[in-house]
């Protein structure tokens, strides 16, 4: 049931959803349709769903580490935003120069910048004990701050019209495509390989024992030697990283540039990724894919059937609260308010010793 789970919630999703929009005065079922598979059958479609998907993945991926440990970093959008900066900067600095080893720069720069702006939180954290949720929620207002006002100043193209933008970058600090005639640029393979290693560090190695014996027992992971505070910065860190890396690779990639649309609300949305791919990295591949037909879809709607654009939030939104709310139902059985017979579900167990506790009971 906890791999049924994310099942049901996408079912439910599109139920509820195709209801909900009839009852607004949209195609509720025309709605789903052209979000969630039409897309499917359109080739040309296929090349934005895999675009989209990559940095959803990559930005999963980190929180998923930190997720596995109960160290709950809420601020990947802040660090996605920072990532594409620090990328930009060199992109910037190197604007009159070429070479191969630009691109690989702009990356380590990207993950170095998200990495400063989520070791904040863990500093925090480990310090003060403040609460990486609140801490690392906040820091994405300031990074949207810095990103207006670097647009609007000191990094703005003053060839560009007077609109708030950088400079185009070169070819040498762009993405190449990965399948000519097409979108797919280096970043979707990338998403992919960052999805398996992590998969293997987290199935194979004693750092992702930690993140998952930190977050099941916090008591026995003590015993066992692994320290409160080198998991919040490993946590931290590693998200903070992938973070940083999706932004650049977005700026690099499909905007070919830094603007103040930059933020995109992918760190959020990776947070439903995370959990519907149940925090295991090849599950987020295809949470990613899910997902990012809420963005590919949503996009074609409006224009199509006149879906609003607050339709693919709704989506997610619901996909979210139907994904925690079957969770909630695997862990946990409802029973009435009164006193259960002995050896029935919800009973005492000294009652019945042959009987199983299979689920914990909640009295409605």
């Amino acid at each position: 049931m906890m791999l049924a789970a994310p099942v049901i919630a996408v079912a439910a999703t599109l139920f509820v959803g195709a209801a909900l929009f009839t009852l607004l005065g949209h195609d509720g079922l025309g709605a789903v349709y052209e979000i969630f598979v039409k897309p499917l059958f359109n080739p040309y479609r296929w090349q934005d769903l895999l675009v989209k998907a990559a940095p959803l993945a990559m930005i999963a991926t980190g929180l998923a580490i930190g997720f596995r440990a109960n160290v709950w970093n809420i601020g990947a959008e802040g660090q996605y935003i920072l990532g594409g900066l620090a990328g930009t900067g060199v992109a910037l600095a190197t604007l009159d120069m070429t070479g191969s080893w630009i691109l690989p720069a702009m990356f380590v720069c990207g993950i170095l910048g998200g990495m400063a702006w989520a070791a904040i939180p863990a500093l925090l954290k480990t310090t003060l004990g403040v609460n990486e949720i609140l801490s690392s929620l906040m820091l994405n207002y300031v990074a949207i701050q810095i990103l207006y006002y670097l647009m609007r100043g000191p990094w703005k193209d003053p060839m560009g019209f007077n609109f708030p933008q950088t400079a185009m970058f070169s070819a040498d600090q762009t993405l190449p495509m990965v399948v000519p005639g097409t979108l797919i640029h280096l970043g979707v393979p990338l998403a992919a390989a960052v999805a398996l290693t992590a998969f293997l560090v987290l199935a194979r190695t004693v750092t992702g024992f930690q993140m998952k014996v930190v977050g099941l027992a916090p008591k026995a992971a003590a015993f066992g030697g692994f320290g409160a505070a080198s998991t919040v910065w490993i946590a931290l860190l590693a998200g903070g990283g992938l973070a940083g890396l999706a932004g650049i690779i977005e700026a690099a990639g499909p905007f070919g540039q830094m603007v103040p649309q930059f933020p995109t609300g992918y760190g959020y949305t990776a947070i439903i990724v995370a959990f519907l791919g149940r925090l295991n990295p090849l599950g987020i591949l295809l949470a990613a894919l899910v997902l990012a037909l809420t963005y590919v879809g949503g996009e074609s709607a409006q224009t199509t059937i006149g879906l609003p654009s607050a339709a693919t939030g709704v989506f997610q939104s619901m996909m979210l609260f139907f994904l925690l709310a079957a969770d909630i139902l695997v862990r946990y059985r409802l029973v009435s308010g009164r006193p259960a017979k002995a050896g029935a579900p919800g009973g005492n167990p000294a009652a019945d010793p042959a009987a199983p506790a299979k689920a914990k009971t909640v009295t409605a």
